[in-house]
């Protein structure tokens, strides 16, 4: 059971979590490391407020839910480690089964914003170039975690997109489900 106020400290958390790591990566392409410790911190320190040592457990899950399968594409060098942090530190705040919505959500959003971001381009040649790199790098295990293919090589072909903002995106969408209800008819 969900106790009185515990789902507007959340949603004060990630909101404001949010809107600043959106910003600066979007303007800096970096999520701070003080911005995650604060929100890592924030929602461990209101899950165990709210449900003690179990709260505290569930937002560790949280953590490991979040930053788990971004860590594999971080080691993949697809992603940011800023946006694996940022994710983790979320997840202390949402717990393991809201991370895993949010993860999912931010992931769909993230697809829906980089065919958006190609369709604005219209940079197609770069594009189907850039597509070809990524094939051959998923070919084998070597070139799947080396550097080639890496975020920061095609960081000078092409636009790359400041992930916190859909994962931001996909948090607040399971946050306000969850919170007015919507969630169960989904």
């Amino acid at each position: 059971m969900i106790r009185a106020g515990y789902m507007e400290w959340i949603a004060a958390i990630v909101v404001a979590g949010a809107i600043a790591a959106s910003w600066n990566d979007y303007r800096r392409h970096r999520v701070p490391n003080l911005l995650n410790a604060a929100i890592l911190l924030a929602g461990l320190f209101i899950q165990s407020a709210f449900f003690g040592w179990s709260g505290l457990q569930q937002g560790l899950w949280g953590v490991a839910v979040g930053a788990g399968p971004l860590f594999i594409l971080w080691m993949m060098k697809a992603i940011g480690a800023g946006d694996v942090k940022f994710m983790g530190a979320l997840g202390a705040c949402l717990g393991p089964h809201m991370t895993l919505n949010a993860v999912v959500v931010g992931g769909l959003v993230g697809g829906v914003m980089a065919i958006a971001m190609l369709a604005a381009q219209r940079n197609w040649r770069q594009t189907s170039m850039n597509m070809g790199v990524l094939v051959t790098k998923m070919s084998s295990l070597r070139t799947a975690f080396g550097e080639f293919g890496s975020v920061q090589s095609m960081c000078t072909s092409g636009g790359v997109m400041p992930y916190a903002i859909p994962l931001s995106i996909g948090s607040l969408v399971v946050v306000f489900a969850n919170y007015f209800g919507w969630w169960k008819v989904l």
